[in-house]
């Protein structure tokens, strides 16, 4: 059993924490929270052996073997690093960091002390994703993709009234592209590598940020087109297209659903039923490596990929966080 302590006290804490469980090699020892009061409200849900308002005390506590890290994505480096460095594994929500060069870091800093660094991107975990990869032969000579994620944010109301939530402030490094664009793009770099050229544009908010955008990555003969919004919904599925056919995926992040269209032929549905917390599969992979001490992962390259893209895309769209200065 891993005995893993929490750096957040949100939703997508508490379905980790199920997910977690539910593989049945993790269990919750431990919750951080800046306040104690809070600390103390989420283990009335979540019962565990120690609460911590202190991340230097818990980063030392020795009965802790791994960390599930939450937090705002400006402090997801500084964190990590600290935890590392004392010997923990580290789960880190998506994105890994706020640009390539504090990636670079963290990754040094795992294979300093050996221990696991896993970006909790979950699709790239899911079974249907891995069908999905099974599945690229089929379509013939790749042509043209089409991934799309766009869902209108329910914190876009506050920023209109004018308040500052962490989803639309650079001081956090966020916007659209490191929320909801990144399982697009991280799905790219997972089935296709580094691709050759990236084009991006976007629409900034007045905070500094990207409400919404298009990025184009170019693999040669085919590309990949990225569809993005904070402030939009769509319905749309996300496709890959060949010569003999193509794929198409109900939301991407989740792989609700693949269907093969041949050309010409009868479509066929490829996809099986998940678990409902779509978490479990990612928390299983983690423990997988942490109890084989696979410090050198795959999973390690596709997300200093995905940074550099993301630093890549945010040049070119003119977003600039914090972060990125004291990186110079």
């Amino acid at each position: 059993m891993i005995r893993f302590a929490i750096v957040g006290t949100n939703w997508i804490t508490r379905q980790f924490i199920d997910a977690a469980h539910e593989t049945g090699a993790m269990t919750l020892h431990a919750v951080y929270s800046r306040s104690q009061s809070q600390a103390d409200a989420f283990v009335a849900d979540y019962p565990c052996q120690q609460t911590f308002t202190s991340l230097d005390a818990l980063a030392t506590c020795p009965e802790i073997e791994a960390v599930y890290l939450a937090s705002p994505n400006a402090l997801h480096c500084q964190q990590a690093r600290l935890f590392m460095s004392h010997g923990k594994h580290v789960i880190c929500e998506k994105p890994l960091a706020s640009n390539l060069a504090e990636v670079e870091q963290m990754i040094a800093c795992a294979r300093e002390h050996q221990v696991v660094l896993f970006e909790a991107f979950k699709t790239a975990s899911l079974p249907n994703f891995q069908r999905l990869r099974q599945a690229l032969p089929d379509v013939g000579k790749l042509r043209k993709a089409l991934l799309s994620y766009c869902q209108y944010s329910s914190r876009y109301p506050r920023y209109l009234n004018g308040e500052h939530p962490n989803t639309f402030d650079p001081r956090w490094s966020n916007g659209s592209v490191m929320d909801i664009g990144y399982y697009c793009l991280a799905a790219a770099v997972t089935l296709w590598g580094a691709p050759a050229r990236v084009q991006a544009s976007a629409t900034l908010l007045e905070s500094g940020v990207d409400a919404h955008g298009v990025v184009v990555l170019s693999y040669g003969e085919f590309d990949v087109t990225i569809l993005h919004s904070k402030v939009s919904d769509s319905s749309l599925p996300s496709e890959i297209q060949g010569e003999a056919g193509a794929l198409v995926i109900e939301k991407l992040a989740e792989c609700q659903q693949l269907i093969f269209a041949p050309r010409g032929g009868e479509k066929k549905v490829l996809s099986e039923p998940q678990q409902s917390n779509t978490m479990y599969y990612e928390a299983a992979d983690f423990a997988r490596l942490v109890a084989q001490r696979q410090v050198e992962h795959p999973g390690l390259a596709v997300s200093r990929t995905t940074a550099a893209l993301l630093t890549e895309i945010r040049r070119q769209t003119g977003v600039i966080f914090p972060a990125d200065r004291a990186a110079v």
